[in-house]
């Protein structure tokens, strides 16, 4: 696939271009600062971007604020946001303009490679992936609303389909069946007040449309 970097810290920017290509990916064009960012999607059209959240000029939001700009003009464009810490507002913002084709990691996952790489792959087919540790901050800032009804183990299934995690990976994870894993997502949809639906990619995007409405109330 064709892949658009944006990050400022040479040393990252370099290895995460060597990263791709010796995956097999080509890079089609890096950006150093926020400025650069835009231009390059819109002239790339990359099949999924990799973008730092926070980039020269002002190293706030530039690399999301290019990332948001990019998918306004080219609608379903997937991008993938990298930060150095859990930053909710940052996550909302990503996940208000749709959570299709979605990423938001924090860079120590990019070290992981094998989950990295798999994150890249699902976002870049439309799906979603959010860090483990995000959707952990997701969850733990509802307060006094449905979620607080959900399971110890109802509350693992809807983060680990948050993540994007499909069925045969979450009961694998958890170590019980897939029949057990559909009730389960099944008892989730219902406390939230969703369609019991269990089909691909749109359960999660259920959810996570969920989560988003909530952080931003």
């Amino acid at each position: 696939m064709r892949v658009v970097i944006a990050e400022d810290n040479a040393l990252l920017r370099e290895g995460l271009v060597l990263l791709l290509t010796s995956a097999g990916h080509e890079v089609a064009a890096v950006a150093a600062s926020g400025p650069e960012v835009l231009p390059a999607l819109l002239e790339h059209r990359p099949d999924v971007a990799v973008l730092d959240v926070r980039m020269p000029p002002g190293f706030r939001d530039e690399g999301l604020r290019a990332a948001l700009a990019a998918r306004a003009q080219i609608p379903g464009l997937p991008v993938l946001v990298l930060s150095q810490y859990v930053e909710e507002t940052y996550a909302a913002e990503l996940l208000g303009g749709g959570a299709s084709g979605v990423g938001y990691l924090l860079k120590d996952r990019v070290g992981r490679v094998d989950e990295f790489l798999d994150a890249l792959d699902r976002v870049a087919s439309g799906g979603t992936a959010l860090d483990p540790e995000v959707v952990a901050e997701l969850l733990a800032t509802r307060k006094d609303d449905p979620i607080d009804s959900l399971t110890p183990r109802e509350r693992e299934v809807l983060q680990l389909m948050a993540e994007g995690r499909d069925n045969a990976t979450i009961a694998g994870q958890l170590v019980v069946t897939e029949r057990a894993v559909s009730k389960h997502i099944g008892n989730v949809f219902l406390k939230l007040g969703l369609p019991a639906s269990d089909s691909g990619h749109r359960r999660v995007l259920a959810v996570l449309a969920y989560l988003n409405k909530r952080v931003r109330t």
